[in-house]
């Protein structure tokens, strides 16, 4: 069967190239030689924000914005410049280009112009905070944002109550406490755990029910970007024999109280 050429992962028809690079999320240091090196040499730099992109390290080229207002504009020069042989990077404000970020568009554009694309890895806020967060990292669900109206909200939460892997989300720093508010509502008061600032000079990882860091958010809201972490819901045996959806992450009911209160970390 023939393979569509707009899909291949080798060698580009157009000759252009599209290469998303991971940028640090906090600690400048964590920008890598090898993307510092990709954004001095490409032809173009796609940028979230020009203003803030300017300040990476190695930052030579054509900056032009490319963000969730602009990027249906933007998509006829990408494919312009690709086709003509160039060299395209694409960051975002901060982490990996394609986590809630219009860079999938800039992707499946330059696929079909027969382009190559590459990534250059990276810092992940997702997965910096998985790991961190102390929940199973081995499976895990990614949101990004929740919708912003509180009823498509609490619907998607509906949906996700009963998913049984870590879950993920993205919270803007003024929506924690009714983020959370909503998680406590209707996925019930699993384990999860609050990372804001990751690899900055106030990093912060509060872990705890979704209860007790609410409390504690509720009295010192946070400030900056924050990924929250929260357990997948678990099956298990009831008295009566039946089964069924527990917040706990490790498959076991508990009632000690230690376990319930938030572990503060700075």
């Amino acid at each position: 069967m023939a393979t569509d050429p707009g899909y291949s992962s080798g060698p580009s028809a157009g000759g252009g190239v599209l290469i998303l690079v991971s940028t640090p999320i906090g600690n400048m240091s964590d920008l890598s030689p090898r993307a510092s090196s990709t954004l001095e040499t490409a032809d173009i730099v796609l940028a979230e924000d020009t203003r803030r992109s300017s300040r990476l390290a190695g930052m030579r080229g054509r900056l032009v914005s490319y963000n969730d207002h602009n990027a249906a504009g933007r998509l006829p020069l990408i494919a312009e410049r690709l086709s003509a042989g160039d060299t395209i990077a694409l960051v975002t404000d901060a982490g990996m280009p394609g986590i809630s970020d219009p860079c999938f568009r800039a992707v499946r554009m330059a696929l079909e112009c027969g382009a190559r694309v590459e990534v250059v890895p990276g810092p992940s806020a997702a997965l910096t905070a998985l790991v961190a967060s102390g929940l199973p990292p081995d499976r895990f669900f990614f949101e990004g944002f929740l919708p912003h109206k509180p009823g498509p909200r609490a619907a998607r939460l509906r949906e996700m109550a009963l998913y049984p892997h870590t879950i993920i989300i993205f919270v803007g720093p003024h929506h924690a406490v009714r983020i959370l508010s909503d998680i406590l509502e209707i996925l019930g008061d699993r384990q999860a755990c609050l990372a804001r600032e990751m690899t900055k000079l106030h990093e912060e990882y509060i872990r705890g029910t979704v209860s007790s860091i609410l409390s504690i958010v509720s009295a010192r809201p946070p400030r900056g970007e924050i990924t929250l972490v929260v357990a997948g819901a678990v099956r298990v045996r009831r008295a009566g024999g039946g089964a069924g959806p527990d917040a706990g992450c490790d498959g076991e009911e508990s009632g000690d109280a230690a376990e319930d209160a938030a572990i503060h970390s700075d």
